[in-house]
């Protein structure tokens, strides 16, 4: 029995085969669909650096039809992560590759290692930007927001403080 995942993709470093940050986001893309099935990529966009890194990051999404259960497939992504030049190292900071399970077509999970909805999506802009372009109607099976919704509540204007 397959199962359908949301993955998030952001890389921030050069890959001395893949190049920039762009090309290493569309090789991992490519990489996934030895993982299952990709039916959905979004387009690779640009994102300022957070926390600890230095440097812009390239961020997508795809959707990923899977007979991986999620701790399989989050041993996938790692592996794919240090196949790619990924070193342990200081959160936040920079990294060749970076993979994450954002959602699941089974709703929540919970095991040591790994928490899905992720527990931070709901909270980034650089998740939710690339998710809206392929999966704006999944829901957080926490809050019951769509994609959409989240993206929209992150992004919106706020009025300035009087």
């Amino acid at each position: 029995m397959s199962s359908i995942y949301l993955v998030a993709l952001g890389s921030n470093r050069r890959h001395h085969r893949h190049g920039r940050p762009e090309g290493v986001v569309r090789a991992a893309m490519e990489e996934c669909a030895a993982l299952g099935t990709v039916t959905a990529r979004s387009p690779v966009i640009a994102t300022p650096a957070m926390g600890a890194a230095r440097r812009r990051f390239a961020n997508a999404a795809l959707v990923l039809e899977s007979a991986l259960a999620p701790p399989a497939l989050l041993a996938a992504l790692k592996r794919m992560e240090r196949e790619f030049g990924r070193r342990r190292g200081q959160r936040w900071g920079d990294r060749v590759l970076d993979g994450d399970i954002i959602l699941w077509s089974g709703g929540r999970w919970e095991s040591r290692g790994l928490t899905i909805p992720h527990p931070a999506f709901a909270a980034r802009a650089f998740v939710l930007g690339p998710a809206r372009a392929i999966a704006r109607r999944w829901r957080d099976p926490v809050s019951g927001r769509s994609i959409a919704h989240s993206h929209a509540r992150l992004t919106r204007p706020r009025p300035l403080p009087r």
